[in-house]
């Protein structure tokens, strides 16, 4: 075993060979092992399985792999979430005598050993004592299983340890049944509610609207604070979005999701990842944003072992993942394209699996068959605690347990001492996954130093390029604080506003007539809002402005920050088909209908008008019966046809396709409602 141990005395694994040249990346292994002797001792495992046990193949892989394969593949996930609307940012007074609707993490609140200083599970009681203050009527929702706290089974026990956890009493909601009836008094009553179990619905995994509709009935408002189901299509996470007047972010889905943000960042270098887990060939596409972004990555896990074969070392077959191979040699490819070092572990700890209380040290080249490994060598640790204190950066995603060993491993406790250490430093530190967590929490004497995410395959799903359903179903927020003194000469003026403001005809027209008034055209085509701003500037009006957003879902944080009142929002001529449900991206959803009645100020109008009667019908169908009484039809019979719409355009100022439409012959359908003054 020493005369093993004594050739591996590299780094972790450093594979420079004159066949195979990874000098760039540090796949580097000390030359005298490829002598005689080492080949001769190796060539006995060559007939376990069916897999590359030679150099040659797997030049030959990556030979024949193409240059630039996974080129577009590896985007600024840093910069892939979307500007969302969180707690933080949404206007508090808001909240006031209105039902908030929260999913928060079991697996966060529900732990057997809680530490409420630990800053996720602060920032996860905090959006509900937030709620609370504010003067909301919360409802609580959740899932959870025994495992996570055995005496935790029943909604009534629950409820008296979020009690305790919250110091306000939080009553235990039986009436759920398969009829989801909501019996609203109950919010009378009481001003916290948690409703029953969710896992025992298996409509909550399906992702079912009607549940998902019965689910928030009476609710106004929707937090999302269980970012460990973010990656995961939930009635309770996604369906519930599509019937609550607001859906954001709490505070603990929101310090997740920035500290996921910085998963994806190198701004110091160097920067080290630290993987273990296996099922390489899944993320392999996570594996290459991670070449291509740190300047190292140290394998602690089963992954390991698919690189060590793709590089044609000999291992047993029970260690070789099927289908990983041409995976693990494109990784390689692309680390060395990258000049990404790579380390692989040397020793392992092994058990006989046939007597599993005898234990001894294998090189990683040199693993005998009838036995498997259970943890790093101290070979291994040793060379990892050589590199982690030259690193200014580093992410541990999965503990070092491999699939063989079911026992927690003494390798987990080590890296989380050495991180430990480190965390007094300069270092950023970031872990991911439970167990990884909870092993920096039982060792660390300040959990507050690291930052934590507790679910491993959100931070996966996110490294391989995938969008988070959760986070996608918030509703989106302008990610710009505007300054309106330099936008407009007087902001406290009256606003003007038209959804889908196009090419700017109707704004421009609107805005010289106008001076009254300040105008605003939100619009989701850039190149049409840059035509539009440089027209503004040429004419020198300080009463016109247009933004390139979605205004279906940014309009209420860019207008609530506007000093003066909102008078007229306007929708013209919206594409014919946003109205078909299989359309999502559809303009007008029940939302935005009720953000507009929100912002209005009292008298208030709502100008809609389109070429084709259905989405005119549509329209008024939406805004009168979505806005819960606030709007109503304005106007007398001497100003409507005999359909109900207005008989000419009141401003008379034509946009782009009412003259289009107009000049072809077709009709218009107009309307004009007010909101109620005491309202």
């Amino acid at each position: 075993m020493i005369q093993y141990l004594h050739l591996f005395q590299g780094s972790l694994f450093a594979y420079t060979s004159s066949q195979y040249d990874f000098k760039s990346t540090s796949l580097v292994l000390s030359r005298s092992c490829y002598s005689c002797s080492y080949y001769r001792k190796c060539a006995k495992f060559h007939c376990y399985g069916s897999f590359r046990s030679s150099w040659q193949g797997a030049a030959e892989l990556t030979n024949n792999a193409a240059e630039g394969s996974f080129k577009d593949k590896n985007c600024d996930r840093g910069n892939s979430f979307p500007h969302i609307q969180t707690l933080q940012r949404f206007p508090k007074e808001e909240l006031y005598e209105k039902v908030v609707m929260v999913r928060f993490d079991s697996s966060i609140l529900l732990q057997e050993l809680l530490d409420k200083h630990i800053p996720s599970i602060s920032s996860a009681l905090f959006t509900i004592q937030y709620l609370y203050e504010a003067g909301a009527k919360v409802i609580l929702i959740s899932d959870w299983i025994a495992k996570g706290n055995s005496k935790l089974l029943l909604v009534d026990d629950v409820a008296e340890f979020l009690s305790s956890l919250l110091q306000l009493k939080v009553i235990p909601a039986k009436f759920i049944s398969v009829q989801m009836q909501f019996k609203m008094e109950d919010l009378q009553e009481h001003d916290i509610i948690l409703l029953e179990n969710l896992s025992y619905f298996k409509m909550e995994l399906a992702n079912d609207l009607d549940f998902a509709e019965r689910l928030s009935s009476g609710v106004d408002i929707f937090v999302n604070d269980s970012f460990s189901l973010a990656h995961k299509i939930l009635a309770s996470t996604v369906g519930i979005t599509r019937f609550c007047h607001a859906c954001v972010s709490g505070f603990h889905f929101e310090e997740r999701m920035l500290q996921l943000k910085k998963v994806a960042e190198c701004h110091k270098n160097p920067c080290v990842a630290i993987i273990g887990g296996g099922n390489l060939a899944k993320k392999a596409a996570a594996l290459h944003f991670l070449a291509s972004t740190y300047d190292y990555i140290v394998f602690v896990g089963m992954m390991g072992f698919q690189i060590m074969h793709a590089l044609g070392m000999p291992l047993p077959l029970n260690l070789v993942e099927h289908g990983a191979l041409e995976e693990a040699v494109e990784i390689i490819r692309y680390a060395k394209s990258r000049s990404t070092t790579i380390l692989l572990p040397r020793d392992f700890l092994c058990a006989n699996n046939q007597y599993p209380e005898l234990m001894e040290l294998f090189p990683a080249h040199g693993i005998l068959h009838g036995w498997a490994p259970i943890d790093l060598g101290p070979n291994s640790l040793d060379e990892i605690a050589s590199l982690l204190p030259k690193c200014e950066k580093i992410i541990w995603i999965g503990p070092s347990k491999f699939r063989l060993s079911d026992q927690d491993t003494a390798g987990t406790s080590k890296l989380a001492s050495m991180l430990d250490n480190l965390s007094k430093s300069y270092c950023d530190i970031l872990v991911v996954g439970n167990v990884a967590c909870e092993e920096v929490i039982r060792i660390s004497k300040s959990a507050s130093a690291y930052q934590m995410i507790e679910t491993a395959s959100v931070v996966w799903e996110h490294l391989k390029g995938r969008n988070l359903p959760g986070l996608m179903a918030l509703d989106r927020a302008y990610p710009y604080v505007i300054d309106w003194h330099t936008v407009y000469s007087d902001p406290a003026r009256p606003l003007a506003v038209d959804l889908g403001s196009g090419n700017g005809l109707f704004l421009i027209g609107l805005a010289s007539i106008r001076k009254d008034l300040n105008c605003l055209g939100l619009e989701i085509n850039k190149k049409l809002v840059s035509g539009c701003l440089d027209s503004t500037r040429q004419s020198g009006r300080k009463n016109l402005y247009f933004i390139a957003t979605n205004a279906t879902s940014t309009l209420s944080s860019i207008i609530s920050s506007y000093p003066g009142p909102l008078v007229l929002v306007s929708i013209q001529c919206p594409n014919p088909d946003f109205n078909q449900p299989e359309h999502r991206w559809r303009m007008v959803k029940g939302s935005l209908v009720e953000a507009i009645a929100d912002l209005l100020t009292p008298g208030g109008k709502v100008f809609l008008q389109s070429d084709v009667e259905a989405v005119a019908v549509r329209l008024r169908e939406q805004f009168l019966n979505g806005s819960r009484g606030k709007l109503a039809v304005c106007e007398d019979e001497k100003t409507l046809n005999h359909g109900g719409w207005l008989k000419a355009n009141p401003f008379e100022i034509q946009s782009d396709w009412e003259q289009h439409a107009v000049a072809r012959g077709a009709p218009m359908y107009r309307l004009m409602l007010s909101k109620v003054v005491d309202c």
